[in-house]
């Protein structure tokens, strides 16, 4: 519905229709149209995840499998059809037109995702992988080096580039490592990527 018709045309009782169920079950599951948009926001972020991991056992091919895995999922995330059209519809939108999307996006999105990826970074740290004195700005590193201006130019309708995400995440795995990688983490790197 975002797709076709934008904002205006996501109402409950259009997703009603073409979820072929009530208003009312809507209203049980997601409380209002806001809901709605904050659990796709949220669905959206679930898919940027790191794998399971023993803090206590972290080693470098263990670190640079989940920054990879985060990497991967996170291109693949934002390049999706469906979070493209969020971010721009959010983007067209200002606060004073009345929409909570851009604020969803920050909150629940962007946020969440940087929570997952904080986990695997303090670990790294703990284990003598990762030195850094700001978690958060070793995060916003990782990040850049991951979307660079990827997520603007895929908002601009350019795929031209953007289909090896594979080779871009880790090429971002290996300068953030490189960046950030103590001498035992860099020992352990692959040669040559």
């Amino acid at each position: 519905m975002l797709a076709e018709g934008g904002e205006r045309a996501l109402t409950t009782s259009n997703v009603a229709r073409a979820a072929n169920c009530s208003k009312e079950s809507l209203y049980k599951w997601f409380g209002d149209r806001d809901g709605l948009l904050s659990a796709m926001v949220l669905n959206q972020a679930n898919k940027v995840r790191i794998f399971g991991f023993n803090a206590d056992r972290l080693n470098t091919r263990l670190l640079r499998a989940n920054l990879l895995h985060f990497s991967n999922n996170l291109l693949r995330v934002l390049s999706e059809d469906s979070s493209l059209r969020m971010n721009r519809l959010a983007i067209s939108r200002s606060p004073r037109d009345g929409t909570k999307l851009g604020r969803l996006l920050l909150e629940r999105g962007r946020r969440r995702i940087a929570c997952n990826a904080s986990s695997i970074i303090d670990s790294g740290k703990r284990a003598g992988l990762l030195r850094f004195n700001d978690a958060d700005e070793a995060y916003h590193t990782l990040y850049g080096l991951i979307v660079s201006d990827l997520h603007v130019r895929m908002l601009l309708g350019d795929t031209m580039g953007v289909t090896d995400t594979a080779r871009q995440a880790e090429k971002a795995v290996t300068a953030f490592l490189r960046l950030y990688g103590t001498e035992k983490a860099l020992a352990d790197m692959p040669a040559v990527v």
